[in-house]
């Protein structure tokens, strides 16, 4: 049987799994929970069973791994494992190592300890850099010294995994770092650093962008940003590199998103934005995929980016509150979303604090982002539940164009055009159009998705929509619902509730916020 691996097919990435192909329904945990088997076992498991997810994002820590240089300690992963083929989940393992949200806090003492060796990032001032008030420093990925450092602990780490895990298959991802690049100036300017910015560009990087001359002739205004996607994306490349020549199952590394006030240093200059694929593509060869960590409002423009140029749609982080379960839907149907995990996914069964508001300034993270409850679990464990019994359904419809995502945006629905009829969906719950009621501050956006099962049947996944049909244009029929049922499919198989018939039987109807599936049947009459 085959280690976890990456193939593309109709046009789509997927990711195999014992040969199979397997879609995360996942939930990343909050960075420290998995720094003690205790608490995984007291306050995360039983929080995960209520949620229906098949796969949890861990973090793993250099600090743990290699408390003295040389000497290794796989406790905390090898519990991970045992954990979770327990609870018969798998796992996708972040590796804090060098960095983690640009900074490097989870490098060991001695690491921490030894600035001459592992210098720092600086800024044009020469001072350290770092958010938090400046105790979370940076250290520079031009030093040779710490790139290799952690590139030896990764080689020991992959070696270790593939030591207890290749027959199994529990991790079938590694995330290579965390939200990398530089917080406080849009570069580097260590000694080391400014030498290197006025040298001649790689001719790889010459080659590729069809520039010359030193970093900013060859850039410009963008030369900063540009020069540290490039190291970073080296650094990465002698770091995966090194782990995938122990155990080579799909590595990725994750991007903290471009955000206001729109800087590179707002945001983490040099990470694998989308602007800078290119740039990554080229530096770090290993990597198998970039992906996003979304907590912007644009969600649906990220996940069209992350989607193009044969990028697969792998999303490790996102806002876990109400708008979590349209924001899945539209992944799933609009990009065939290979995974999808909400942060802090315990707090979504009430296991955890969630994170308080000074830490989610500095992460430029909205409050509102990560307010969660109860129901906000229920509709997820609903959601992934529903998905996975109609996973067969989904491929055959992503690999014949019949399926299609739909996401709220500052717009108040969208109209499907299908070869008979139109399927209009408005946001909302409260009416068509301009007849919209206005939304209340904080309520979840509105999202499913589509599929046509035939060509006067489809089936929608959603939740806050209301749905409606039309003839098509220029048409002088009419088209009606036919007959319209709840249900649910079952190993891939329609289970019908009722049939709304009578009172139930305009022709529109609403998926209120507990997401639903909902089968159509329309035909159509002569006005």
């Amino acid at each position: 049987m085959s280690i976890p691996y990456l193939k593309k097919e109709h046009d789509m990435t997927r990711l195999y799994v014992k040969d199979k192909p397997f879609y995360a329904r996942s939930g990343e945990i909050h960075n420290s929970s998995s720094s003690s088997l205790e608490y995984m076992e007291e306050r995360v498991w039983p929080a995960l069973r209520q949620l229906h997810v098949n796969c949890v994002v861990a973090p793993i820590y250099w600090e743990c791994v290699e408390p003295e240089e040389g000497v290794f300690d796989f406790t905390l992963i090898d519990g991970l494992v045992e954990q979770a083929r327990r609870e018969q989940m798998h796992l996708v393992l972040l590796w804090f190592g060098l960095w983690k949200n640009s900074a490097s806090t989870y490098v060991p003492d001695w690491v921490k300890h030894d600035q001459k060796r592992f210098f720092l990032v600086r800024s044009a001032a020469g001072q350290s850099l770092g958010y938090m008030g400046g105790r979370m420093r940076i250290i520079s990925p031009l030093c040779q010294e710490a790139v290799q450092a952690d590139a030896r602990a990764y080689r020991a780490v992959m070696r270790h995994i593939r030591e207890i895990d290749e027959a199994e298959s529990t991790i079938i991802t590694m995330q290579v770092e965390n939200e990398i690049g530089v917080l406080g100036s849009a570069r580097d300017h260590s000694a080391y650093a400014d030498q290197e910015f006025v040298k001649e560009i790689p001719a790889a990087v010459a080659e590729r962008f069809g520039v010359s001359g030193s970093w900013a002739e060859a850039f410009g205004e963008d030369a900063d940003e540009q020069f540290m996607a490039w190291h970073y994306g080296q650094a990465v490349e002698t770091i995966a590199a090194a782990g995938k020549e122990e155990y080579p199952i799909p590595m990725y590394v994750n991007a903290w998103l471009e955000q206001y006030p729109w800087n590179p240093g707002s945001y983490p200059s040099g990470g694998p934005q989308f602007k800078m694929y290119d740039m990554w593509r080229l530096a770090a060869s290993s990597i198998d995929f970039v992906s996003p960590d979304i907590y912007v409002d644009h969600y649906r423009d990220v996940c069209d980016e992350y989607a193009s140029k044969g990028n697969p749609l792998f999303i490790p982080e996102v806002r876990q509150n109400g708008d979590a379960i349209p924001f899945y839907f539209y992944a799933v149907g609009r990009h065939n979303a290979i995974c999808f995990a909400p942060f802090g996914i315990e707090d979504m069964a009430g296991a955890a604090k969630a994170l308080d508001a000074q830490l989610l300034a500095q992460l430029n993270i909205a409050p509102t982002a990560l307010q969660t409850d109860a129901s906000a679990g229920r509709a997820l464990a609903t959601a992934y539940e529903l998905v996975e019994n109609m996973e067969e359904l989904v491929q055959r419809a992503h690999e014949e164009g019949r399926i299609y995502g739909f996401l709220e945006y500052h717009d108040k629905g969208t109209t499907i055009k299908l070869p008979h009829f139109n399927v209009k969906i408005s946001y909302g719950m409260g009416g068509f159009g301009p007849f919209q009621p206005p939304k209340q501050p904080g309520e979840p956006v509105s999202g499913g998705f589509l599929i046509q099962l035939s060509d006067w049947e489809f089936v929608i996944v959603g939740s806050r929509i209301r749905v409606g049909i039309e003839a098509k244009e220029g048409s002088r029929k009419v088209a009606e619902i036919e007959r319209k049922e709840e249900g649910r499919y079952v190993d891939g198989v329609w289970k019908r509730g009722r049939i709304l018939n009578g009172d139930e039987a305009s022709s529109d109807t609403t998926i209120g916020a507990m997401p639903e599936a909902l089968y159509f049947r329309v035909f159509e009459y002569e006005a």
